[in-house]
């Protein structure tokens, strides 16, 4: 590779620095060895010995004798793995004999270490003379010493480190402005073709030469299907300069040999995996890498843009692929231009009949004479009292300076409210008016009052839910610390409660949830402040006021549940566990207080169930099982092991709305299959990888290989594919999740727009502020983002609609008695109209029979997924499927 000057010059120097450190380091070494009596080596895991370790032949010989070398690599490996500990202390088989591993970290990651020996004054031990020897108090004060100099030194050293990399970072900008700006001078000059009134085919060959030649691509071609629909011919080729011949196109090509011209596009990089037709499409013609695109002629796939790569490899970026789309739509527009020339006699009377069938008020209004242009019949008979309050509300739109608004506005004579978007627009005089469509949206404003009223309620028992629960124990906690009292936490968790659904079905589970929940509050002291976390959860708050009671309370919840339940014509009995916790005692936060009774909890259950724990500060401890240290040591060897032992399922989401109902895409599932525990499902090691961080390289491996695989489906001529990926709470969290989506997206090549990540409900809600920053980031990238589990937290209408989501997931708890239960039903109708006015789509889950399917359509939902459609399958079966 042949290097500038310039390139040669920075090397150098780079290399002329790289001696000059390592000789101040030998120089620091051999100084501090004198001073302390210490023997020192600096070891790297790249470079192996940085410095020669300090002393005389002798010296050297007699420490390789007590000291075993394989001592040095362990206090590497040790040193380099954690990022907590900066000296670890090593044993050494002669008790007079200390050493140490101190860490040289730079920002933060860890480049190299000090190994320090030092031989101690003992009388018994047999020393020779001319070995240095140091006593324990010196020795430790020494590696004290070496590492406060390490950090000054090496903070010198970051901040040189970080100089270079902002002037890198400057370097980089510049190279991108300056191609920001060639590709803006390019395609101007395909965007001038849209008033060219030369004929179309010069047209077409003036956009092909200016695609070629920006993109450095070999040929470009345009073909179109001939009438009799059988065979394709070429209407212009563009070949660039040097080239004798382009791809074999003849004058009439059989539409059947050209495998790509079927309405969808094809970008196929040199390193695609090609089907067969291709492959020989591809040797046939000597081609590397190509882009195929249908060009639309009234909604028919008429003609195809082709630009092919004849000398060498080619990979094509996102860049590229814009361009290229750009470029296809110029001429699809050039195209609709002129066919609707012929047409524009007729626009008027059509435009007309449109506005008054388009289902919503219009209002065009001269804002500097104040006189109305034009209104259609629904705004007459919608403003027919109020059209003099009407226009006084536009006040604000007409001295308003953005060319677009929107708001809210209530009409008190009509006792309505409406939606009102205004634009600024050109009228067919010239002059700028206002337009104005206004939307009736009185009975959405209704229902979402009627709803708001029920947020802070659990939709089946009545209770108070898990958001009310969070606020009035923060207010309790408050009030209990400011009376100087005591207040205690109740988590209550039903016992085989699981036995219960699939046994009588989940009607009569949810009868038993209902029954308990009003028994529940009939007791004296608990009434009001009793919570429905989520499924067989409860959560009672007893405050300082009510502490006096805790005994006879928890007595009567424990003589409720020893009775049997009547369910079904027969009596059913239903345990409960309960963990306590006392506060502020054992913690003066909902999180806090929350985590460590539902420790209790674990306890009470791995104690037999039935009962009830009290947190104390060592219950913790108990929690801890034999198979939970396994799952972490396989897990922990599965993660190192580059997650091999993980596989990704895919299971289909379908598009109900659409003939065939064809399929969308996919969610992304992971499964484990450990080599040494064997099949474990997902609800077990996923939570314990979230709490040991294992998540995060377990999710990255998961999203760069559905990515991957979208990428794959994409080019193999299903664009509109996309992959839903779950996020992690502890992925979503990390300060780099939206950098780390970025690298997956540039690494695999996937459009932006065909990957959505999956966040759950209480996920986004427990923190809305941060969510709705790093999901906007996210969505910032073209990425798209689904709320999972929608139903099954407790979610505020109102952020659902200031959350920046493109898709709503509606739990399957929702969907298993659609058509038959009242609720299931009005609810998935309701999240479809909430869904449609905030302008999201609704995905349905856990979808298993004809009649679930039929109730959905009914209710205007367009996306499923479920075992009806297929279970979740490997790669290779989902493509064999559906591709």
């Amino acid at each position: 590779m042949a290097f500038s000057i310039k390139e040669r010059e920075e090397k150098q120097a780079e290399k002329e620095q790289g001696l000059l450190d390592a000789l101040l380091m030998q120089n620091l070494q051999d100084q501090f060895c004198q001073a302390n009596n210490v023997y020192l080596v600096c070891l790297s895991k790249e470079q192996g010995v940085v410095t020669r370790i300090y002393g005389s032949k002798e010296e050297l010989e007699y420490i390789h004798s007590v000291v075993d070398m394989d001592k040095h690599m362990m206090l590497l490996e040790k040193l380099m793995d954690s990022s907590i500990e900066s000296v670890i202390e090593e044993e050494c088989a002669k008790d007079y004999i200390k050493m140490s591993g101190v860490s040289i970290r730079v920002g933060g990651k860890t480049e190299a270490i000090w190994i320090v020996i030092g031989v101690l004054e003992r009388e018994e031990a047999d020393v020779p003379e001319y070995i240095m020897r140091t006593t324990p108090e010196r020795y430790y004060k020494s590696l004290e010493f070496l590492e406060t100099l390490s950090k000054q030194m090496f903070a010198v050293k970051m901040e040189e480190l970080m100089a270079q990399e902002a002037f890198l970072k400057s370097r980089e900008a510049v190279t991108q402005m300056e191609a920001e700006l060639h590709r803006n001078e390019a395609m101007t000059a395909i965007v001038k073709m849209l008033e060219s009134e030369e004929s179309f085919e010069i047209v077409a060959n003036h956009i092909l030469k200016d695609v070629c030649e920006y993109l450095d691509i070999s040929t470009g071609t345009l073909l179109r299907e001939n009438k009799n629909g059988l065979t394709i011919d070429v209407i212009c080729e563009y070949l660039a300069p040097g080239l004798e011949k382009g791809v074999k196109f003849c004058k009439e090509i059989e539409k059947s040999d050209l495998p790509f011209f079927n309405g969808k596009p094809y970008m196929i990089s040199s390193d695609s995996m090609l089907p067969d037709e291709f492959y020989r499409l591809f040797e046939q013609g000597g081609i590397k890498a190509g882009m195929f695109l249908p060009v639309d002629i009234n909604g028919h796939a008429g003609m195809y843009l082709c630009f092919c790569e004849l000398e060498k490899s080619r990979t094509w970026d996102m860049g590229e692929i814009k361009f290229v789309s750009d470029a296809k739509r110029i001429i699809q527009s050039i195209l609709q231009k002129r066919i609707a020339k012929n047409s524009l006699a007729s626009s008027y009377t059509s435009l007309e009949a449109i506005l008054e069938n388009i289902g919503c008020a219009v209002y065009v209004l001269d804002p500097v004479e104040r006189t109305t242009l034009y209104t259609n019949q629904r705004f007459k008979n919608a403003f027919q009292k109020g059209l003099e309050q009407f226009q006084k509300d536009l006040e604000i739109e007409m001295s308003a300076q953005q060319e677009n608004y929107f708001r809210e506005i209530y009409q008190k004579e009509e006792k309505r409210w409406f939606d009102l978007h205004s634009t600024r627009i050109d009228w067919v005089d010239g002059r700028k008016v206002l337009l104005c469509t206004i939307y009736d949206v009185t009975d959405k404003k209704l229902y979402q009052q009627k709803i708001e009223k029920q947020a802070n309620n659990d939709f089946l028992t009545g209770l108070y839910n898990r958001m009310r629960c969070e606020q009035d124990l923060e207010r309790y906690i408050e009030q209990t610390k400011e009376f100087h009292g005591e207040g205690a936490l109740l988590y209550i968790d039903l016992d085989d409660f699981k036995h219960i659904n699939d046994g009588l079905g989940h009607q009569y589970g949810d009868i038993l949830l209902k029954e308990i929940s009003q028994r529940l509050k009939r007791i004296p002291g608990v009434e009001n402040n009793c919570y429905r976390m989520g499924g067989d959860e409860f959560i009672v708050i007893l405050s300082y006021l009510h502490i006096s009671m805790m005994q006879q309370i928890l007595d009567q919840i424990k003589d409720l549940f020893a009775k049997p339940w009547m369910l079904k014509g027969a009596d059913y009995y239903c345990t409960m566990s309960m963990g306590v916790v006392r506060f502020p005692t054992y913690g003066d936060t909902v999180e806090e207080l929350i985590r460590k009774a539902d420790i209790a909890l674990y306890v009470a259950k791995c104690a037999g169930k039935n009962r009830i724990e009290f947190y104390e500060d060592n219950v913790e401890n108990a929690s801890t099982s034999y198979k939970r240290l396994d799952l972490e040591k396989n897990m922990r060897n599965a993660t190192q092991n580059a997650c091999r032992e993980f596989e990704v399922y895919y299971q289909p989401i379908v598009d109900v709305t659409k003939p065939g109902i064809p399929c969308t895409g996919a969610e992304a599932l992971i499964r484990w299959n450990s080599g040494e525990m064997g099949i474990i499902p997902p609800v077990d090691f996923i939570p314990l990888a979230e709490y040991l961080g294992l998540i995060n390289p377990i999710g990255e491996y998961v999203l760069r290989e559905a990515c991957k695989h979208c990428r794959y489906w994409n080019d193999m001529g299903h664009p509109d594919y996309k992959v839903n990926v779950n996020l992690s709470v502890v992925q979503l969290l990390q300060n780099d999740i939206v950098e780390r989506v970025y690298q997956v997206i540039k690494e695999t090549g996937i459009m932006p727009q065909n990957l959505t990540l999956e966040v759950t409900e209480s996920l986004a809600i427990n923190d809305m502020n941060r969510m709705k920053k790093i999901l906007a980031e996210i969505r910032r990238l073209g990425v798209r983002v689904a709320l999972d589990d929608f139903g099954t937290g407790y979610s505020s209408l109102n952020h659902i609609r200031e959350m920046p989501i493109d898709v709503i997931k509606i739990d399957r708890c929702f969907v298993i008695d659609i058509g038959k239960d009242e609720f299931s039903s009005a609810f998935v109708k309701m999240v479809a109209e909430l869904a449609n006015a905030i302008q999201v789509k609704v995905c349905v889950e856990g979808v298993e029979t004809e009649e679930q399917i039929k109730a959905l359509k009914e209710s205007k939902i367009q996306l499923i997924q479920g075992y009806y459609f297929g279970k979740p399958m490997k790669a290779e079966v989902f493509e064999k499927q559906y591709l």
